[in-house]
């Protein structure tokens, strides 16, 4: 699979991108080879980067979105905190609604906020299914339910987006929304790349402040030249299983919803990272209701099992 060898030859590992759902399935039954793959199409090249401005002065502060998929309970919850410490400026790194929970409610609220918005792996899956494959019973209830309106939606997002030449938005690397940025995955599990390595995935960019999701967990890393790398975790869905390309767990280890506020102070940027209560026994709920007991553990725990 072209783009798992990418990933590997760049020292990163490929999360999720529909394909736990159908291992799930076929759970129990023969192993063949590896478990079928959601395929997906190419986006438009000219969709790949933008640039926008949100006037980000000293002292304002921004709170930083992703993972939500589709878990509308826990969207609802950090909107309501980030309502409460009277923060105005949001941004949202991907993977908004594909899940077995309310992709529909979450998009609903998405839209309505506007905010800037990268394009995660599982977004790009949404809004461009390869239907000569069978779907997944999960993709299938997200396409169902969100419509080709919502495809379209996710399907315009950018790879990238630059905020005042300060901050670069991504869901997994610049250049790939299916591989992770921080982290690098292999026999062993996944481990913590050293920030020597990501000064060299990121010489190219010149932003100062990278934004990063894809890997559910939070993390702030600081580069040898003052640049730094932040992944906010997971609104949505704190830990999950991958069996590629090697069998790893990703785990934030509680149920909270989590986000990060970025502010600039006297020159720095100075980052907190946030995690919310809220009642994530309605989350777990939908996914029973949808078939999905592993990520019921997985909402209920914030741990997961290979």
């Amino acid at each position: 699979f072209q783009t798992e060898r990418r990933c590997l030859a760049s020292g990163m590992g490929r999360s999720p991108s529909g394909r736990e759902d159908l291992a799930y399935q076929n759970r129990g039954k023969p192993a063949v080879g590896k478990p079928k793959q959601e395929r997906f199409l190419p986006l438009p090249c000219h969709l790949s980067a933008r640039q926008t401005t949100l006037d980000m002065r000293m002292n304002t502060k921004l709170a930083v979105l992703a993972d939500i998929h589709g878990n509308r309970w826990a969207l609802e919850a950090v909107l309501a905190d980030v309502r409460a410490r009277q923060i105005t400026r949001m941004v949202n790194l991907g993977d908004c609604v594909y899940g077995p929970l309310d992709p529909a409610g979450t998009l609903k609220i998405l839209m309505e906020l506007d905010m800037p918005t990268v394009r995660g792996n599982q977004d790009r899956m949404v809004a461009t299914p390869d239907e000569t494959d069978p779907l997944s019973h999960t993709l299938r209830f997200v396409l169902d339910s969100v419509g080709e309106g919502g495809a379209a939606w996710l399907g315009a997002l950018p790879l990238t987006l630059s905020i005042d030449g300060q901050l670069l938005l991504c869901h997994g690397t610049p250049e790939h929304d299916d591989c992770y940025l921080v982290w690098a995955v292999g026999a062993d599990g996944a481990s913590l790349r050293t920030p020597l390595e990501l000064s060299e995935t990121l010489a190219g960019v010149s932003e100062r402040v990278i934004l990063c999701g894809h890997s559910h967990v939070p993390r702030i890393i600081s580069l040898p030249d003052g640049r730094m790398v932040v992944n906010p975790g997971s609104v949505g869905l704190p830990a999950y299983a991958d069996e590629e390309p090697y069998p790893h767990v990703m785990e934030a280890r509680n149920p909270h919803a989590r986000y990060a506020i970025l502010e600039r102070s006297g020159g720095e940027w100075q980052v907190e990272h946030v995690a919310v209560s809220y009642d994530y026994r309605v989350a777990v709920e939908a996914a029973l209701e949808n078939e999905r007991p592993d990520w019921a553990e997985w909402l209920a725990t914030g741990r997961a099992q290979i």
